[in-house]
């Protein structure tokens, strides 16, 4: 199939959330848990958080901003500049889905869909303890995405908790071990398999692939 932009304009909403949300291909699934000042717990599944740089440590994510639709997530972070971000694992990925649906305030996602609050001391938000790889993150920007009216989190890893079994060679982090899953549009997971392990890029060593 060939899609123009007009044909894509005129698919119907859902269908048109699923296809855009795919073409990028398979993206990294993460639970991201807050806490409102008043101590309730909130956690939701993301698949747009994406490195932002190593030196200080950034991610940033995407989110739509809080208007008719309450962004529980967002508003957290603004109130208390504290956030978690978990890795998905193969055990629990359902779990992790459903906490996508529109739960009301005063009840946590931790309970309802059967995960685990976990806390590290003098750190305010929440981990997944049923999470093998995560962060805790310390709010620093937020940038209004003008031409589809969203907005770009950025924080720095505060906190970096991961088994030493997922440390590969190199001081590489082998996700492999750690059984991660990824997301393609709205509700479809994946399996992580490792398929090869290449030596840093340098221009020099470019193998002959004429041969």
């Amino acid at each position: 199939m060939h899609y123009t932009k007009k044909d894509i304009e005129q698919m119907n909403r859902i269908q048109k959330i699923k296809f855009i949300n795919s073409v990028s291909g398979i993206k990294p699934a993460n639970l991201i848990g807050t806490i409102s000042n008043s101590g309730q717990s909130n956690l939701a599944i993301f698949s747009s958080v994406f490195h932002l740089g190593s030196n200080p440590a950034l991610l940033g994510f995407i989110t739509r901003p809080a208007g008719e639709v309450p962004r529980h997530t967002y508003e957290n972070i603004l109130d208390n500049k504290q956030y978690t971000i978990n890795h998905v694992s193969a055990s629990f990925t359902e779990k992790a889905h459903y906490t996508s649906a529109k739960i009301d305030r005063t009840v946590s996602e931790f309970e309802t869909c059967g995960l685990t609050e976990e806390f590290v001391e003098d750190f305010k938000a929440p981990f997944v303890k049923e999470s093998i790889l995560k962060m805790g993150m310390e709010f620093k920007q937020a940038i209004d995405i003008e031409l589809n009216g969203t907005i770009l989190v950025i924080g720095e890893i505060q906190h970096l908790i991961i088994p030493d079994a997922a440390i590969g060679e190199d001081e590489d982090i082998d996700l492999a071990n750690i059984d991660g899953v990824g997301i393609s549009g709205l509700n479809t997971y994946y399996s992580l398999e490792k398929i090869g392990r290449y030596p840093y890029a340098r221009a020099s060593e470019i193998p002959d692939f004429k041969k």
